[in-house]
């Protein structure tokens, strides 16, 4: 006889449907990326400036999607030759490691310090970064010296 208690296998089958639910949009949009729907695009605005990107087929660069559109974010200089953002949350480094080929343009995620680091000079790989993809076009906004507002959204 149950009168409105929640008996403890009630509570554990929660527990376990919350726990598979949680990822499932990441699950979702790992699924379709990898069936080869597309490539993952974002948009980025800060300073009345929009660029897009195409992201990675990784598993950070899908949890970072997964955590789109985000609002609340500034955008600020850092070194000479990258603008960063602090997330929300970290991603996770599943699969992460060293990579070639950098280059100005690249959307990385700097894993220590749970921050996009968003390159517009040359820069060498070094251990935490993951890169998450690459800037379409050009990526002259990051450029320009300050601090902004910054939204980020997943366009496909």
């Amino acid at each position: 006889m149950t009168s409105g208690l929640i008996t403890r296998r009630t509570a554990f089958q929660v527990t376990i449907l919350a726990a598979v639910t949680t990822p499932f949009s990441l699950v979702q949009i790992g699924r379709s990326y990898a069936q080869g729907s597309g490539a993952m695009k974002i948009r980025l605005s800060f300073n009345n400036l929009t660029m897009s990107a195409t992201l990675e087929d990784n598993p950070s660069a899908r949890d970072f999607a997964a955590m789109l559109p985000l609002d609340d974010l500034t955008i600020d200089n850092y070194a000479n030759n990258e603008k960063i953002s602090y997330l929300p949350r970290k991603l996770t480094e599943d699969g992460s490691g060293p990579f070639d080929s950098e280059r100005p343009g690249d959307v990385c995620y700097y894993a220590p310090w749970g921050n996009l680091a968003l390159f517009y000079a040359g820069y060498r790989w070094s251990q935490g970064l993951i890169r998450l993809g690459r800037i379409d076009g050009s990526f002259k906004p990051l450029q320009a010296r300050g601090k902004f507002p910054l939204s980020i959204k997943l366009i496909r």
